[in-house]
């Protein structure tokens, strides 16, 4: 399974790159555009060769649990992650504008943060959803353990760390002086 956690995300990396290099460098717009389309379909394999290999009668162990966490990340982060890859490509490959930048300070800066946070959270609610959808397909409690003990209190705890960020940036957010 971790091999497979591993494969995903260099595919991953390996899809979005060819579908920007086919868009900016080759001006291959539909192969690009399918590539693209392609990279969502990387979460698709790690989700069925997870639940083959619960099926097959495995244990949980920590790389399933790290499975749902990826998958999770993966479909709340992933579209902002593309967009980040693609202005960046864009800008450095074909004189595109340069890359948007997170606002420094001020009540733009806070939204930002608390929009990130939302994104954690939910990461963090697909990434339980999928822990209990594998809980229920290896239907035994005894072989799940590991997932509703151990990861799903420590993602409980990584939300709540997180929250640190916007709400420091809500006491601490400043609008800039008017010029």
């Amino acid at each position: 399974m971790l091999f497979v956690i591993a494969a995903c995300e260099i595919g991953f990396w390996v899809i979005l790159g060819a579908g920007l290099a086919a868009r900016y460098l080759l001006r291959w717009k539909r192969v690009s555009t399918v590539l693209l389309v392609c990279v969502p379909l990387i979460d698709v394999v790690l989700l069925i060769a997870t639940v083959f290999d619960l099926r097959d009668g495995a244990v949980a162990n920590n790389t399933h649990g790290l499975a749902a966490i990826y998958l999770g990340f993966s479909v709340a982060f992933g579209h902002s992650m593309m967009r980040w890859a693609d202005q960046r490509f864009a800008h450095r490959f074909a004189n595109g504008p340069a890359p948007w930048r997170p606002p420094k300070d001020g009540r733009e800066r806070m939204r930002y943060e608390w929009r990130e946070w939302g994104k954690c959270v939910l990461a963090v609610g697909i990434a339980c959803a999928v822990m209990l959808g594998l809980m229920f397909l290896a239907s035994t409690p005894e072989r799940t353990t590991i997932l509703w003990q151990g990861y799903m209190p420590k993602l409980g705890l990584v939300v709540g760390i997180w929250l640190i960020w916007p709400v420091s940036r809500s006491f601490s957010s400043k609008e800039p002086a008017s010029r």
